[in-house]
């Protein structure tokens, strides 16, 4: 096993002496002088650069005027800020229950218990309430929509919800169809955005 010196050489290795006379290597610029970074940027991109052959064009010109229109579309609009730091019409709970207690009426009179059949019906409901809330015209007005649907077999259940919200402007309703075997509630909160 060889015995190496700090230098992590073995001794017996020969070391490179630089002669006096010899040429230094020359020192590579830094980016931070003004002179070297246009030099740097220019070597970097030479090293990079590749010569474009040949380019498919589309398969048909529709396509690309497909994707001018979807790329225009996709254009986000800005608005100015209205300093608004309330509603212009604020958010009427008594309105929206009876809205929301006939939606569930209608729509689950002659409904049995099936909990497959539910997964997908709350979410209908769920869409049909918030359509139905937003024709009220509430402006800058987030909705949030739970439908529950709870089986009744003898048990007790609390539903619990908690939020930080202005008192002024925000507001929740809740309504409820109860048959035999199910209680479906439906709880829509209204959150001010100003």
């Amino acid at each position: 096993m060889e015995k190496r010196n700090r230098g992590g050489k073995a001794p017996g290795t020969p070391v490179a002496q630089a002669s006096p006379t010899g040429s230094r290597k020359e020192r590579r610029p830094s980016m931070f002088e003004k002179e070297a970074y246009t030099q740097i940027l220019k070597e970097r991109l030479r090293e990079s650069s590749h010569d474009v052959l040949y380019v498919e064009p589309p398969f048909d010109d529709s396509i690309a005027e497909i994707s001018k229109e979807w790329k225009s579309s996709m254009a986000k609009f800005r608005f100015a800020n209205t300093y608004r730091m309330e509603p212009l019409k604020k958010f009427q709970a008594n309105s929206v229950e009876t809205k929301v207690q006939q939606i569930l009426t209608e729509n689950l009179k002659d409904v049995k218990y099936d909990d497959k059949l539910f997964s997908h019906l709350s979410l209908e409901l769920a869409d049909l309430i918030l359509s139905a809330v937003k024709d009220f015209g509430y402006q800058r007005y987030k909705l949030i929509i739970k439908v529950l649907f709870i089986q009744k077999t003898g048990q007790a259940i609390n539903v619990a919800s908690r939020w930080i919200w202005d008192v002024a402007w925000d507001s929740w309703v809740a309504a409820k169809h109860e048959t035999e075997t199910y209680v479906a509630l439906a709880l829509v909160f209204a959150l001010y955005c100003e």
